[in-house]
């Protein structure tokens, strides 16, 4: 869990990712389309994966990926990021961590 914390405090945004899962993909998408710039981790590719997996699952990830975190704080996952977005709330967020400017 440490790991997870660290990564999610590395940047304003950060998604922790598998390099294979499409939503993952498009996640990043949404974000890079919005102007923002995220830390994008690959856990699939991280010899500690399965750590960062553990952490993620008790934190209550479902799916464990992507799992998106602004300002250090855990938003969720596709859905609770595409929620958020669709109410203008991901907007909000990203202003405040300074994600992105307007």
């Amino acid at each position: 869990m440490e790991r997870v914390n660290e990564l999610a405090k590395s940047k304003a945004v950060v998604i922790l990712v598998k390099t294979s899962d499409c939503m993952c993909h498009s996640i990043k998408s949404l974000f890079y389309d919005m102007g923002a710039s995220p830390a994008v981790y690959e856990i699939d590719r991280d010899p500690r994966g399965r750590e960062l997996e553990s952490a993620l699952q008790k934190l209550g990830c479902k799916p464990i990926v992507p799992a998106v975190f602004i300002g250090g704080r855990f938003v969720g996952s596709t859905k609770d990021v595409l929620a958020a977005h669709l109410t203008g709330s991901l907007k909000e967020m990203l202003i405040a961590a300074k994600a992105i400017w307007f």
